[in-house]
């Protein structure tokens, strides 16, 4: 830690922020949770991130063993930042944290800031983590913007992975703001059905397996802000009335 701040605590979790606590770094091993990215790939997804502090904390990630630095498949002389071992423990406590930091997002966050596609697979891998998987095997395919995402469940275990499902029993398509509201509870999933932002293509009963696994099957929507006009009126009954086909 020469020429770093410390803590200088005897302490475990002291020691992790130490090298992961500075601004931008947990951003960063964020984007590397999504896959392999060069340096201007993730200079580019992090605005606000200057080149010369993405260089530094890059640096500091590397030299504490958390990422590394590979060669990118046929490009010889070309290289991309990947977690390591040792970096990809950080998946769950951070899946964890970004669950945790859901109900803290606001409309400003919402106005101000920007919104990745990617991120909804990060998002749909926190809003299913610890969850009990229902007996059943099946597939849910999302598609958030230009992203292709699926969950699968198989004997018991629920797994999210890139690209598309093989035999989905439903197919949600919706953009990157619409799905990060849901997941923060400050839109339901019947209000973004309703306004048009959001669809889904199955059988009921695999939407409301889907939903209930997700938690969101009957989710609150967190309380407007004095002065916001009030959400569109909704009811579990606009899907179930449905049956099969798109919802």
């Amino acid at each position: 830690m020469t020429g770093k701040r410390s803590y200088g605590q005897f302490c475990g979790l002291a020691a992790g922020l130490n090298v992961i606590g500075e601004r931008w770094a947990l951003l960063v091993v964020r984007e590397l949770l999504i896959g392999p990215a060069r340096f201007n790939e993730l200079l580019a997804n992090l605005p606000g991130l200057g080149p010369n502090l993405l260089s530094d904390r890059l640096r500091a990630l590397t030299d504490h063993g958390v990422i590394e630095a590979a060669p990118v498949p046929g490009d010889g002389r070309g290289r991309q930042y990947r977690l390591t071992p040792r970096g990809e423990q950080l998946r769950e406590p951070l899946l964890s944290l970004a669950r945790w930091g859901m109900p803290f997002l606001t409309e400003e966050d919402a106005t101000s800031g920007c919104a990745r596609a990617a991120w909804g697979f990060l998002a749909v891998q926190a809003m299913i983590q610890g969850r009990p998987v229902h007996g059943v095997d099946e597939a849910y395919e999302f598609r958030v913007a230009d992203e292709v995402f699926h969950i699968e469940v198989r004997d018991g275990t629920a797994a999210t992975r890139r690209g598309p499902a093989a035999e989905p029993a439903l197919v949600v398509t919706t953009d990157a703001d619409t799905f990060v509201r849901i997941g923060a509870e400050m839109r339901t999933p019947f209000e973004a059905l309703l306004s048009g932002r959001l669809r889904i293509d199955g059988h009921y009963d695999a939407v409301q397996r889907c939903m209930e696994f997700m938690g969101l099957l009957d989710a609150p929507r967190r309380p407007a802000p004095a002065g916001a006009p009030p959400a569109a009126s909704t009811a579990a009954s606009t899907v179930a009335s449905t049956g099969s086909g798109s919802v």
